[in-house]
This record gives structure tokens, C-alpha cells and sequence, in this order.
């Protein structure tokens, strides 16, 4: 996998060198010799991951990623911090000002490829929500209220799998119980936990020798739940080899063994912002296909929508799956609603017809806002007879008791008229709507406030 890089260091020396090992494995490359210069960079250019150095003059690297993460075009770039110092206070300061990486030099190649390629395979997805979410703005079916990055102080569930229960118990008390914790020393137990609960983050010792923890990793990395669940790794720090197998199966973090307790809640706060920055991503995502399909004032689903559900019961009764029925319904003298009492009063008339509509048609049927005050409801598995008892019922209950106008307008009594229609073999949903909209008009010359059918087929129709 391909990507950007931009590598930040004030020594001209180590930028020639990790500029030309990054071309050898045909990244693109662009550097900076100083902090200013690169969140100048960074901004316009945008790279996929930064490498950047912490040792400089003017502005150092913990100021460089400081300045990077809270900046809205920025902060979703992966940031590695690499340095000569080692001490775990350094590594701690680089994790919380927002990096996703720690890397000492002098570098280890593999490490860093391993590493680099685990940050791009991420960044990728990320861009993909990132860009879903944009067109979602851009239509405005997405607030801009949403922040970029979740609340990391809300407690998460974190799974801890250790082969020993002992270091299991030692590893919670570093989180200094702040989250929900699960802990587990039976690598069956804890997939099947994974499976019948969504984790936050899995904590798993890559270590232990009574299980194999790559395994098991690669396994949750194959199913549609754990895909997208964060996984830190501990291991060994003279295991280069499963340091980058992990990162290579999907692992998103490693820590070395023995943990150190700030850098082990460093990390763990790394991984929950990036999980929850995605969860806020999808769930707009989820929010936004959802106002695609719905109409905004009555809450019931839109032509849209509907005439994609009324193709699939077509398709399903042209392979004698089951039939299915269209019923079309108007609010009668609507018009005078909203001439005499206005708009708002017509609004709140709308509202409570789609409200009782839902309430007398089944869980599986298509209620959907068709346009201005017609309603359509798409029926599966409904023949003209369940259809018709259906239309009689919401006819029944829309009659029944009058429509509060709001605003101190007090109630009015409203009836609709329905046209009803089986689908039949042959049929478009253009003929269907069309054949219903037909039973419709037949209510309405009959004096409205009742429900009328036709049934016949498309060929019938057009010979008379």
C-alpha cells in the first residue's frame, strides 16, 4: 500500500536517509526541517502519516503534534514521533499530545514499515467515513455540531485476555478503574464474549504461552463484529517478529512488556479516541442514509424508498414468494386546513395521520409520505382482502377522534379516502401506483371518507 509521508526532522542528514528508505518501497515523500514549516505543509498537502522528529529548534515535536491534532484539517493524520530520547516519561508526553506512535532511533526498518503500513491501512478506512461524512454535510444530512473526536472520559469496555489471572488483575489496577473491565484467561471464552458483546478495546498478552494470541487476533479480524474493535498487543520487546506479524494482521497498537502504567493508559486513551472518532463517523453515516430515505415532517419513509420496496415485493411475487398490495390515501379537504387555520395546523394534521398510520398497519409494512396529503403503504404478503381490512382500519381510527390543530386552535374532524390494489403478475410500479391512484379517484367520486379497489391486470387495462 502506497501513501504520502511527510518527514519533519531539523537534521538534514536523517531526512535524506528516511526520505530514500520511504522511496525504496515506492511511498511518496515530502519533508520539513522545522515545526512551522511542516503544519504548513501538512495543511495544504495533507499527507497520509507523519514522521516527525521531537528534537527541534523553534518549535519542538510534542508543539509541532500539539498544533496538528487540535487543527479540524489536520488532526486525522496519523503522527509517529521519533526521537533518540527513550525515557517513558517522553513516550507518555508524545502519546498524550495526540500521537500515534513512539519510535526511538535508531530506527528499526522493519518496525517502522510494519508500522507505517498498520497507520495507512487505517487512515484508508477513516478516509472513506471521512468522505461519506463530507457528501453527508455537504447535502445537509449531517449537522456540523459533530466534534471530530469522542469523549475519551467516558468510561469504555475494555477486554483483558492474559494467561495468567494474577497479571491479569495487575494490568486492570493500571487503568485505575476508570473503565468497565472484563477480565479472561481462556482465549475460548473470551471469543465467544466478542461475539455476544460489543468490546471497545481488546487488551490482549501476545505473550502468554498458554494460548496463541496471534491466532486468535486474526480470527477476530475476520468477523464483522471485531473488524473494527481496537486491539492492543503486548509483547515481548526483543519479539521484532511478532511485533510485526501483529501489526501486519490488523493489530492496531503494540506495547512493550513490562507495562508501564502511564504509557499503558496513554495508549489505551489513543486507541478509544480514534474508536470512538470512527463510531461518530458511522453513526452520522447511519443518521444521514437515514434522512435520505425519510421525510422530515411526518417521520415515515419517502417515494424514495418506498418505490424500492414496492420493486422488491414485485420481485418476490414474480418469483411466487407471496403476494403483496398498495393502498394510496388523501386526506380529504386538506386544502381547507391549511386555508383556514394555516400551515403550522396543517403540519400537526400531517403528523398525526402518519402517527396513526403507523400505529394500524403491520411491522413490516411500507408507510411512506408519497406527497403533500397522500400517503402510501406498501403491504407484503397482503392480498386485496387483508389489504382492504387494513384500509378500513386506519379509515376507522382517522375518523374517529379529531385532530388537535395546536396553538390553541382547538380540534377538527378529518377523513381520508383510499384506493386499494392487489399486484399482480406483469406489473411496474409505475402500473401498480398507477392502478391504485385509479381506486383512489373511485373513493373520492363516491364521496370520499371510505375505501374502493380495482383489480385486474395490466393487460385487462389496456384492452378496456
Amino acid at each position: 500500500m502506497s501513501g504520502r509521508i511527510l518527514v519533519v526532522d531539523d537534521v538534514a542528514p536523517n531526512v535524506r536517509l528516511l526520505k530514500a528508505k520511504l522511496e525504496a518501497e515506492y511511498y511518496d515523500v515530502l519533508t520539513a526541517d522545522n515545526g512551522p514549516d511542516a503544519i504548513e505543509i501538512a495543511r495544504h498537502a495533507v499527507p497520509d502519516l507523519i514522521l516527525l522528529d521531537v528534537m527541534m529548534p523553534q518549535m519542538d515535536g510534542y508543539e509541532v503534534c500539539t498544533h496538528l491534532k487540535n487543527d479540524p484539517l489536520t488532526r486525522h493524520i496519523p503522527v509517529v514521533m521519533v526521537t533518540a530520547l527513550d525515557d517513558q516519561e517522553d513516550r507518555v508526553r508524545g502519546l498524550e499530545v495526540g500521537a500515534d506512535d513512539f519510535l526511538s532511533k535508531p530506527i528499526d526498518d522493519v518496525a517502522l514499515f510494519a508500522r507505517v503500513r498498520s497507520l495507512l491501512r487505517l487512515k484508508l478506512v477513516m478516509d472513506e467515513l471521512r468522505q461519506r461524512e463530507a457528501s453527508g454535510r455537504a447535502m445537509g444530512a449531517i449537522s456540523d455540531s459533530m466534534s471530530c473526536f469522542g469523549d475519551t472520559n467516558t468510561p469504555a469496555n475494555i477486554l483483558i485476555l492474559e494467561d495468567d489471572q494474577q497479571r491479569a488483575e495487575r494490568l486492570a489496577r493500571k487503568l485505575h478503574d476508570q473503565h468497565n473491565l472484563t477480565l479472561s484467561t481462556d482465549p475460548r471464552e473470551a471469543a465467544e464474549m466478542l461475539a455476544e458483546k460489543d468490546y471497545d478495546l481488546l487488551v490482549i498478552n501476545l505473550a502468554a504461552r498458554g494460548f496463541d494470541g496471534l491466532r486468535l487476533c486474526a480470527r477476530i479480524r475476520s468477523r464483522d463484529r471485531g473488524r473494527a474493535m481496537p486491539i492492543l498487543a503486548l509483547v515481548n520487546p526483543d519479539n521484532r517478529e511478532q511485533i510485526v506479524r501483529a501489526l501486519d494482521i490488523g493489530v492496531n497498537d503494540v506495547l512493550l512488556r513490562p507495562v508501564d502504567a502511564n504509557e499503558f493508559g496513554a495508549r489505551v486513551k489513543t486507541q478509544l479516541r480514534c474508536k470512538r472518532y470512527a463510531d461518530t463517523l458511522r453513526q452520522s453515516l447511519d443518521s444521514s442514509f437515514e434522512m435520505s430515505v425519510t421525510d422530515q415532517l411526518t417521520g415515515l419513509h419517502n417515494r424514495r424508498f418506498m418505490q424500492a420496496r414496492l420493486e422488491d415485493a414485485l420481485a418476490r411475487l414474480e418469483h411466487g414468494v407471496e403476494p403483496a398490495s398498495v393502498m394510496i390515501a388523501d386526506v380529504d379537504y386538506f386544502k381547507r386546513v391549511n386555508d383556514q387555520w394555516g400551515h403550522d395546523a396543517g403540519d400537526k394534521v400531517l403528523q398525526e395521520i402518519a402517527r396513526r398510520l403507523k400505529a394500524n398497519m403491520r411491522a413490516i409494512d411500507v408507510t411512506c409520505r408519497y406527497g403533500g396529503e397522500e400517503f402510501v403503504v406498501v403491504m407484503p404478503g397482503a392480498d386485496i382482502d387483508a389489504a382492504l381490512q387494513a384500509a378500513e382500519r386506519l379509515r376507522v381510527s382517522i375518523e374517529a377522534k379529531p385532530f388537535d390543530l395546536g396553538n390553541g386552535l382547538g380540534s377538527l374532524p378529518i377523513t381520508l379516502s383510499a384506493g386499494v390494489t392487489e399486484l399482480v403478475h406483469g406489473d411496474t410500479h409505475e402500473s401498480a401506483l398507477i392502478r391504485t391512484d385509479q381506486a383512489l379517484y373511485k373513493a373520492k367520486n363516491a364521496g370520499r371518507n371510505c375505501v374502493q379497489f380495482i383489480k385486474f391486470s395490466p393487460a385487462q387495462s389496456a384492452a378496456g
